[in-house]
């Protein structure tokens, strides 16, 4: 999915891309109505960044995720 971040306008990733023969859709930034799975990032980012103590590595990061159900 292109949705136009920088990481995806790259030189790098469109020759990838072109390469592969895989057609670009035109996709607006920013837009959860159209990838639910961003409602779901966002609202996780935000439970981990509310903490008292956000985490430092991956493994406070995962105690942090199973901690939230």
């Amino acid at each position: 999915m292109d949705d136009n971040a920088t990481c995806h306008r790259t030189l790098t990733s469109q020759d990838c891309l072109d390469s592969e023969g895989i057609q670009r859709l035109v996709w607006p930034a920013r837009s959860p109505d159209l990838n639910p799975i961003e409602n779901v990032w966002d609202a996780l980012g935000r439970q981990v960044a509310g903490r008292n103590y956000p985490p430092t590595n991956k493994n406070t990061l995962i105690r942090a995720l199973r901690g939230m159900g």
